[in-house]
C-alpha cells in the first residue's frame, strides 16, 4: 500500500492516476473539502482516509497497514508564512511519528531545489526543515529536490501567461531577470517518483532533478510570451519593491497570481545537475517550449484569471 498525502494537488493528481495505472494500491490522506472534489480528478477514486496530517487519529489509520509514504501536502502556492510552518514543519513532524508507530518502510518527499533549514527564504527554509527531521527520522527515505514544474494546471508558468493578460503594456520583473531555473515537466517529475519505489539505489539518498535545459527568469518570460501570443515590454524591478506589491494584492484579492513563496523561488539560482533524471531513473526529460506548445498556445488565459484570482484559498487544516 503506498499512501499519498496531497493527492488532489497538481503534482498529487497525477501521481495517483500514475500509481494506479502502475497497479500500485494507493491510499489517499484528504480533508472532507478534497474528498467532495474526488471524482472531478478520477474517474476510478483511490482509497480514502478523511482527516489531515495534523490529526492524530487519522494520520494512524493513513499509515496503518502502508509500505511506503510519499508525502506532498503543501502550502507552496497559497500559504502564508504560519501556513508553511503549520502544515509543510508541523504535519511532516505528526507525520513521521504516525509512521515510525506503523513501521512504515520508507517517506518519500518532494522538496525544492535550493532547500536548506538555514535559507534566508521561508519556502526554502521549511522545505529544508522537513527534510532534515525526514532524514533524522530513522525511517528509510527518498528527498526528490525537484526543479519548477510545469504541466497545464501549474501554478507557475500558467500564472505568467495569465499576469500577461492583466496588463497589456508592460510585465514586471523581479530584479534583471539573471536568476537561473531547472524547470521539469511533470509527467517526468511522476515518473521520477515511480523509479523511487522501484530502485534500491535511491535509498536514503537526496536526489536533485531537473529538465533538459536551464533557463534565465527572463528567458523564460520571453519564451511564454512567444508560445502563448501576448508579447509584452519587460521592466525590472526591485524584488523588494514586488513583494511590497504582491503582499499588498495578497491582502485585496481571495488569491493573488504571484505570492511570497514566488518572490522565494525567484531569490537564487535553482538547478540541478542535468544528467541527473538520465542517471536515476533512466528518463529523457521534455523540452520545456516544446511542451508548453502542447497546452499553451490559443488558451484563453483571460478567461482563466477571474477564475483563479476570485477562488478561496483551500481550506486551512
Amino acid at each position: 500500500m503506498i499512501l499519498v498525502t496531497g493527492g488532489t494537488g497538481f503534482i498529487g493528481r497525477h501521481l495517483v492516476k500514475g500509481l494506479m495505472a502502475a497497479d500500485y494500491p494507493v491510499r489517499v490522506l484528504l480533508n472532507e473539502a478534497r474528498v467532495k472534489q474526488l471524482d472531478k480528478y478520477f474517474s476510478t477514486p483511490p482509497e480514502v482516509v478523511t482527516g489531515t496530517v495534523l490529526d492524530d487519529e487519522s494520520l494512524f489509520r493513513a499509515v496503518s497497514g502502508a509500505q511506503a509514504i510519499i508525502h506532498l501536502e503543501n502550502a507552496m502556492w497559497w500559504g502564508r508564512r504560519r501556513d508553511l510552518e503549520r502544515i509543510e514543519l508541523a504535519g511532516a513532524r505528526k507525520l513521521i511519528t504516525a509512521a515510525r508507530a506503523a513501521r512504515v518502510g520508507r517517506i518519500v518527499f518532494v522538496s525544492q531545489l535550493g532547500a536548506a533549514p538555514a535559507s534566508a527564504y521561508a519556502l526554502l527554509r521549511y522545505k529544508g526543515l522537513v527534510e532534515e527531521a525526514i532524514k533524522s527520522s530513522g525511517i528509510a527515505y527518498t528527498i526528490i529536490r525537484s526543479g519548477l514544474v510545469f504541466g497545464p494546471e501549474d501554478a507557475f508558468f500558467n500564472h505568467i501567461a495569465m499576469q500577461l493578460r492583466t496588463n497589456p503594456f508592460f510585465f514586471l520583473m523581479p530584479g534583471r531577470g539573471e536568476v537561473v531555473l531547472h524547470p521539469l515537466y511533470i509527467d517526468d517529475l511522476i515518473s521520477a517518483l515511480l523509479g523511487t519505489l522501484q530502485s534500491i539505489d535511491t535509498v536514503d539518498r537526496v536526489i536533485e532533478i531537473g529538465g533538459p535545459e536551464y533557463i534565465t527568469l527572463e528567458d523564460l518570460i520571453r519564451t511564454i510570451m512567444r508560445v502563448s501570443g501576448a508579447g509584452r515590454p519587460i521592466i525590472g524591478v526591485p524584488p523588494y519593491l514586488l513583494r511590497w506589491m504582491t503582499a499588498l494584492y495578497s491582502r485585496l484579492l481571495p488569491r493573488a497570481l504571484i505570492t511570497q513563496q514566488w518572490m522565494d523561488i525567484l531569490a537564487s539560482n535553482r538547478t540541478a545537475r542535468i544528467g541527473n533524471l538520465s542517471q536515476y531513473f533512466n528518463i529523457r526529460p521534455k523540452r520545456l517550449e516544446d511542451t508548453l506548445i502542447t497546452y499553451m498556445r490559443g488558451r484563453n488565459y483571460g478567461r482563466e484569471i477571474w477564475r483563479n484570482t476570485f477562488r478561496r484559498h483551500p481550506r486551512v487544516i
